[in-house]
């Protein structure tokens, strides 16, 4: 690795680094920010993903030596005391450490779901706006080993340091695809021979009565407006029954529940 001290906080070496929670509101030109021990740990392992530099407080170097010694030469390291590393940040860290990433030659959605195993599970989420909710459904796709997640245009980026975090790293497991413009999400999802299934509060068949095909696609919506009826319509609907006069969920808690049933059902 390459270790490069930082005392300085207007070191132009560190400039990507500068400022992180306005610079997020207005992207980061195909680069993003990961925070913490488990993500470093996740991106230096990745395929899929590269990083472009790290920044740490040199107090941590020891513990995430085998993350550190997993990158390239050339990548180098950036060494800040606490102060100075919040000062570039422009906020306190507790954790004191960061990275910048970039994601390697990203697919498309079809040729994503072309390289998919015969018996699959995929994600397909509509409208996710909210990080947090994105993160949490990263975190979800994970854990029940989701094979591939669609995002369509309305969605949030994945990407977003909140939603990594969230995530736990999730983000950087889980291959995903961004639908094209114009792209219809159910004739690629039957095109690919995958059985969309939509959760919805109105879904026709309660969850746990659901027959698992071998290839499905589980399709969600944002909290409020949820799918459109046009998406519905051409869909398996399922609900998730509750307590007589509660009918919703977050939709990261609803979609794990799915999940679960969808796996465990199916295997």
């Amino acid at each position: 690795m390459t270790l490069v001290p930082i005392t300085d906080p207007a070191d132009p070496r560190v400039e990507p680094y500068r400022d992180i929670r306005e610079r997020d509101l207005v992207g980061r030109q195909g680069l993003f920010v990961a925070e913490g021990e488990v993500v470093l740990n996740l991106l230096a392992r990745s395929s899929r993903f590269e990083a472009v530099s790290v920044l740490i407080d040199p107090r941590r170097q020891a513990k995430l030596a085998d993350a550190l010694e997993r990158l390239p030469e050339t990548t180098p390291v950036y060494l800040a005391d606490q102060a100075v590393l919040d000062a570039i940040a422009g906020f306190h860290l507790h954790r004191g450490i960061l990275a910048i990433g970039r994601r390697r030659d990203p697919p498309s959605a079809q040729a994503l779901l072309a390289a998919l195993p015969e018996r699959t599970l995929v994600l397909a989420l509509v409208g996710i706006a909210n990080h947090d909710n994105m993160g949490g459904l990263f975190r979800n796709a994970a854990a029940f080993g989701v094979d591939a997640v669609l995002l369509d245009g309305d969605c949030c980026d994945p990407l977003y340091r909140k939603a990594i975090r969230v995530s736990v790293g999730g983000v950087l497991t889980t291959p995903f695809a961004w639908l094209a413009e114009g792209e219809d999400l159910i004739c690629l999802l039957e095109q690919a021979r995958l059985q969309p299934v939509a959760l919805s509060p109105a879904g026709q068949t309660p969850l746990a009565r659901l027959t698992v095909p071998p290839r499905a696609a589980l399709l969600a919506g944002a909290e409020g407006p949820g799918l459109p009826d046009e998406v519905l319509a051409r869909c398996t609907t399922v609900s998730i029954p509750m307590a007589a006069g509660f009918d919703s969920l977050n939709v990261a808690t609803s979609v794990g529940i799915a999940l679960h049933h969808l796996k465990t059902a199916g295997s």
